[in-house]
């Protein structure tokens, strides 16, 4: 079975094309860093109308890197949600439109769970079960997988996500759209231990997340210690640093104790923080000394693409499932409530 997968959840416009036999042929993404910038983060109308521009002819793109006609497709899948309701419209419509055009099954795919299966792409791919950390700009969730549709969410942020919490305290050092990355670029110049940021909520049991008061700690740190330090530019490498160990220690001890709880030695890292290089190599740690593993998929697939969703989409369409000509977008979604494949 071949399938088309279409991504518009928020800034990004993801197209692909995977082949049940074959694997992944093609996939193009495109990103509105530069559109967004000057507002200083997503304006939704004008995401929209990117996606609007730009997906007719990355169809058209991908399909001829991956040498298939319209005749050779048997699905297409789309983000229809979590993400921007007019964004994921977008996707919804013209995907919906394409299988019906073409006479083949359509399906919506869960945004998420198309994060959660991206590691499933690469060799060697992580064997079920497995715990997940899905750590985005929107999402920070540690999930229990036995299956593709069997998930239990075992803890979550209560309040800010990870990316967020980082795009927010970059935005505080006055650093460009996206904050994300350019903070962990920041940290890589930053003198380890010059400040130490609280791990929030690893002092009590549990497994959910709390990201908000790092982002209130470091406007406090920023504010005091920059007005004392002659090294401006090198304090807020020094704070950068410090929030980033905090970040990374504070993900890696909730995941060490899901994959404890969980009896499990594999470990899922997916969405856009899991391309965070500290992260990974802590987390690569602890796996190590448990004597299990951790699995990401390449950076190329971390952020939001369209390889994610034809692989999701693949596999529930492959299961039988399908949906009418009525579509949907939903803004929010819980990945729990997804219909289950059965095992096998």
């Amino acid at each position: 079975m071949r399938v088309l997968g279409i991504e518009t959840s928020c800034d990004e416009t993801g197209v692909a094309i995977y082949d049940g036999d074959a694997g992944l042929l093609a996939h193009e993404v495109h990103s509105q860093v530069d559109l967004h910038a000057a507002y200083g983060g997503v304006v939704p109308e004008l995401a929209s109308r990117d996606h609007i521009r730009r997906l007719t002819p990355m169809i058209r793109l991908v399909m001829d890197r991956a040498a298939t006609a319209p005749a050779d497709i048997h699905g297409v899948a789309y983000t229809a949600g979590p993400g921007l309701v007019g964004a994921l419209l977008v996707g919804a419509g013209l995907g919906r439109s394409l299988a019906w055009g073409w006479g083949v099954p359509a399906i919506g795919v869960h945004h998420m769970e198309g994060h959660l299966l991206a590691p499933l792409l690469e060799e060697p791919a992580p064997a079920f079960p497995f715990v997940a950390l899905l750590v985005s700009g929107g999402h920070t969730q540690l999930v229990h997988v036995a299956q593709i549709g069997h998930y239990r969410l075992l803890g979550e942020s209560v309040d800010d996500a990870a990316g967020e919490a980082f795009d927010k305290t970059a935005k505080i050092l006055g650093l460009p759209y996206p904050g994300g990355p350019a903070l962990a670029k920041l940290a890589e110049q930053g003198q380890p231990g010059r400040y130490r940021f609280p791990r929030p909520m690893t002092d009590r049991p549990g497994l959910d997340f709390s990201f908000s008061g790092l982002k209130t700690f470091a406007l406090n740190t920023v504010r005091d210690e920059l007005a004392r330090r002659p090294d401006t530019e090198q304090a807020k490498a020094d704070i950068a640093r410090a929030f980033e160990d905090a970040v990374v220690e504070t993900l890696a001890i909730k995941c060490r104790r899901a994959v404890e709880a969980a009896g499990s030695d594999r470990l899922v890292l997916a969405g856009g923080v899991s391309a965070n290089r500290r992260l990974r190599a802590r987390v690569d740690e602890m796996m190590a000394a448990r004597g299990g593993r951790a699995f990401y998929p390449r950076p190329a697939l971390c952020t939001d693409n369209g390889a994610m969703i034809a692989f999701a989409g693949h596999e529930r369409l492959a299961a039988g499932l399908a949906e009418p000509l009525a579509f949907t977008a939903m803004p929010r979604w819980p990945l729990e409530g997804l219909p289950a494949l059965e095992k096998g």
